[in-house]
């Protein structure tokens, strides 16, 4: 074996390449990775994206329906209220409980928002890091 040549095999029949040829070569290769690994991610990132999306979209018109139940329910319960108070008092009373479960639902919210699963895509992290761990490989074998 002469100089600058790595005595190297494997499944593609590879048994001595000049040192040059290999490291273009690996070079090729992480540079075709990278970009596959990208294409992934944005591919996973665009799938999480609609789901999001649709998610989205239902909550939202639940919450403009719900806005219209809850005006009409605050009516009744203020004309219910009114037979026994004063329709201000009823008024008041009506807002600070509704301004209660609010806070209550916020914190709720909030605590479950802190527990979620960050839209991170966690596969192609994952896919990454085994690339990382097969160049590793790759080079100390080549050492040898």
């Amino acid at each position: 074996m002469g100089y600058g040549q790595v005595e190297y095999e494997d499944q593609n029949g590879l048994r001595e390449q000049p040192l040059g040829d290999l490291l273009k070569r690996l070079s090729q290769q992480v540079s075709t990775l990278t970009r596959q690994e990208i294409q992934l991610a944005k591919a996973e990132l665009a799938i999480k994206g609609k789901e999001l999306g649709r998610v989205a979209g239902f909550f939202v018109g639940a919450a403009l329906l719900g806005l219209c139940a809850l005006g009409a329910f605050t009516a009744l319960l203020i004309l219910a209220l009114d037979e026994a108070i004063p329709a201000w008092a009823a008024a008041l009373l009506v807002t600070a409980v509704m301004a209660a479960v609010a806070g209550f639902l916020a914190l709720i919210g909030k605590r479950r928002l802190e527990e979620a699963e960050p839209p991170v895509p966690t596969q192609t992290i994952e896919s990454t890091k085994e690339d990382v761990q097969w160049a590793k490989t790759q080079l100390q074998s080549g050492r040898r």
